[in-house]
């Protein structure tokens, strides 16, 4: 009898397209994700690309930090209103409660040195920023000296009881005549009216006033008060000035505000 033949099955050799068509859809699905997740912060990165590159570019104009995503209505109006405003104006609004300060101070102490002042040797004057209170010389000093004389001592124990309680920055300002100083000790009128200032300065720290909240300035002739042209005028011009200050920086801001 005759046998039958066993047939051999051929390999299938198309059999590895499975795997690789397994591969590819896996590899598909992960670039998707992949790209879904990145795409979610697309803007934020952009505004945050954008921003340091133009602060790079170009000097900072604020000093406020980057606002990624939407920023509150309520902030948005609040920016609008203030970049109205100029700096001398925030200031006023920054320090209205010392504004009745100031008034008050001006009042204490023009009855604290109202005998003075009818005599013509001390001027208080205020506005809502500051009080200067103007001392001749003739009350403080001998003519060239920045030693305070003696009889000074009551008018800058009465100064000092009002100032030292009080939280206010204070500027002791110096000022003299054009007449040129002829001795060994100041060769000029700054040097002069700067050790006017830091004379009164000591003073008012030996009597209470803290001093931290003082400063000593010499002005020399440059800032007269009236003509240096007659004797009267160049009197007047002798003086040191205490200034009471709102804000440290109250003078300062009015200076820059006045040259725009």
């Amino acid at each position: 009898m005759r046998r039958k033949k066993t047939q051999h099955e051929e390999d299938n050799l198309d059999r590895w397209l499975v795997s690789y068509a397994d591969f590819i859809t896996l590899l598909f699905a992960f670039f998707v994700v992949m790209y879904s997740m990145s795409s979610i912060n697309e803007g934020k990165y952009r505004v945050l690309s954008d921003t340091m590159i133009a602060a790079f570019k170009t000097p900072p104009k604020s000093l406020e930090p980057v606002q990624i995503g939407e920023q509150p209505k309520t902030i948005i109006k609040e920016k609008k209103v203030l970049q109205k405003i100029k700096p001398i104006e925030l200031l006023k609004k920054k320090e209205q409660p010392e504004v009745n300060q100031m008034a008050v101070i001006a009042d204490k102490v023009t009855d604290s040195l109202k005998p003075l002042i009818k005599k013509g040797l001390v001027n208080v004057s205020d506005n809502k920023l500051w009080v200067e209170v103007e001392l001749n010389n003739s009350l403080l000093f001998d003519i060239g000296s920045a030693e305070l004389e003696s009889e000074s001592r009551g008018v800058i124990a009465k100064l000092a009881r009002l100032l030292a309680p009080l939280p206010n920055h204070i500027d002791v300002e110096g000022h003299t005549d054009n007449i040129p100083i002829r001795n060994e000790i100041y060769p000029t009128n700054w040097e002069l009216s700067a050790a006017r200032a830091a004379s009164m300065v000591r003073a008012l720290i030996q009597r209470g006033v803290k001093p931290e909240r003082l400063t000593a300035i010499g002005y020399g002739q440059y800032r007269p008060k009236a003509s240096n042209k007659t004797y009267q005028g160049r009197q007047k011009n002798r003086r040191v000035t205490i200034v009471i200050l709102a804000d440290k920086n109250a003078r300062r801001m009015v200076a820059i505000e006045g040259k725009k």
